[in-house]
């Protein structure tokens, strides 16, 4: 089944950009030009106006889009089947990942699954929630597992894994043996931040907000730029700080750190699943979304 020339054709559709298509699809740009001016002779009419310097579907390549997400769409199913039907699943498998959840919680998923499916080939693509947006809204990744809220625009956003704020702080501190601090304590403590503008400090400030408590109110003695830093100078004992219970798993399981909830209100996000909503799910990616969904990640703050 030859579905290339439609695969390029619906990638040029959804990135409106012969260039984009080119880096995606991993043709040169003629090479585009070429498979598109075939299907424009195979129905003898145009399917792009590109005056004015942007590309558009005319009237018959809309009429062409819709037929050709079905097909691919029905491509996939035959795949999908078949290779289930005699147990054989492989492919390539790009997928993009925001920072916590990418460094700290997705590696040993795609090791697992890797297990399971050895002739399944994964790349995993770390950035901020915006660049992964961007990287899948482009073809770029099949799918993104961000952390945040995420708006819905041509997105698939389903809640997949709760990720608890915790304080953390080192074993020697007054806290170590607490269960559960206020909010308003945090002020009275040390406390290392990251960086203004970072997504993080902005969330930690936004909770405080909410819970009446000023982020001018805190004693912040470091701001550092990193995740691992901020790590490193807690166990040092210079300060307490508020982090994803997820990132400091490994130091809380080596009993380098002590993390806390509060005691007065819960401080949660989600990892959230991404999807573009005209993309099809091949087999491949049918198979690590069925692995997420089931996978048991544990606890971050004591379980598996």
């Amino acid at each position: 089944m030859d579905d290339h020339k439609l695969k390029v054709f619906c990638t040029v559709a959804e990135t409106k950009s012969f260039s984009k298509t080119s880096e995606i699809i991993h043709l040169t740009q003629p090479a585009v030009s070429l498979q598109i001016q075939a299907l424009e002779e195979l129905y003898e009419t145009k399917l792009f106006d590109r005056s004015g310097g942007a590309v558009t579907l005319t009237p018959a390549g809309e009429l062409l889009y819709k037929y050709a997400k079905d097909i691919l769409g029905l491509y996939a199913s035959a795949r999908r089947d078949i290779n289930a039907m005699i147990g054989l699943v492989k492919g390539n498998l790009s997928i993009g990942a925001s920072t916590t959840v990418g460094n700290y919680l997705l590696p040993s998923v795609i090791v697992s699954f890797r297990k399971n499916h050895p002739r399944i080939w994964t790349n995993l693509v770390v950035g901020n929630t915006k660049i992964i947006v961007e990287k899948l809204l482009a073809g770029e990744i099949d799918l993104g597992i961000v952390e945040g809220d995420v708006a819905k625009h041509n997105l698939v956003v389903e809640k997949l894994i709760p990720d608890e704020m915790v304080i953390i702080m080192s074993p020697d501190h007054d806290w170590a043996g607490r269960k559960n601090i206020s909010v308003s304590e945090l002020s009275k403590e040390p406390m290392i931040m990251r960086e203004k503008g970072s997504g993080t400090r902005q969330m930690v400030e936004k909770f405080l907000e909410e819970n009446q408590v000023s982020p001018d109110s805190l004693k912040v003695s470091l701001v550092l730029g990193s995740t691992e830093a901020i790590k490193t100078a807690v166990e040092d004992g210079l300060g307490i700080s508020v982090m994803s219970g997820w990132a400091a798993r490994k130091e809380l399981r080596a009993g380098l750190l002590v993390a806390n909830t509060f005691k007065d209100a819960r401080f949660v996000r989600y990892f959230s699943l991404i999807q573009r909503k005209k993309g099809f799910t091949s087999h491949t990616l049918g198979e690590f979304l069925e692995f997420l969904r089931i996978y048991q990640y544990g606890d971050p703050l004591g379980g598996s």
